[in-house]
């Protein structure tokens, strides 16, 4: 008889939580950003897959990471492709790019992601995610 009664108290307390309202996520408000700058990327991947990047940790040509010369290790940026507007957000886990008007280096799935794998280099735009 006990059983039987947690087991109704369960169902009761089971049944009125789920009369509470569930949040809208749709209202959600967006990560707030900020214009870093514009300029060239390019991506780096399988010679690199698997060497340790500056930050300690190994490369992986498949992870949303990225190379910048001065933002914090564990930055989050959404890169903006200027030619197409699709976007990825990568975590700053490298320094770089070296190559003259560069501003970022992206792991191959990040390029990949923006459609930039082709080119190799595209035009971009930065955001700090905060």
């Amino acid at each position: 008889m006990r059983l039987f009664f947690r087991c109704c108290c369960v169902f009761v307390l089971f049944g009125l939580s789920a009369c509470g309202s569930l949040p809208d996520v749709s209202k959600a408000p967006e990560q707030q950003s900020v214009f870093l700058n514009e300029g060239m990327a390019s991506y780096y991947g399988a010679r690199h897959h698997g060497r340790k990047t500056a930050s300690g940790e190994r490369f992986n040509k498949n992870a949303l990471t990225a190379a910048h010369k001065t933002l914090p290790f564990g930055s989050r940026v959404r890169v903006t492709n200027l030619r197409n507007q699709r976007s990825v957000v990568v975590r700053i886990n490298d320094r770089g790019p070296y190559a003259k008007r560069r501003v970022i280096d992206l792991s191959e799935q990040a390029a990949r992601e923006i459609g930039m794998i082709r080119a190799g280099v595209a035009p971009v735009k930065l955001e700090l995610l905060q």
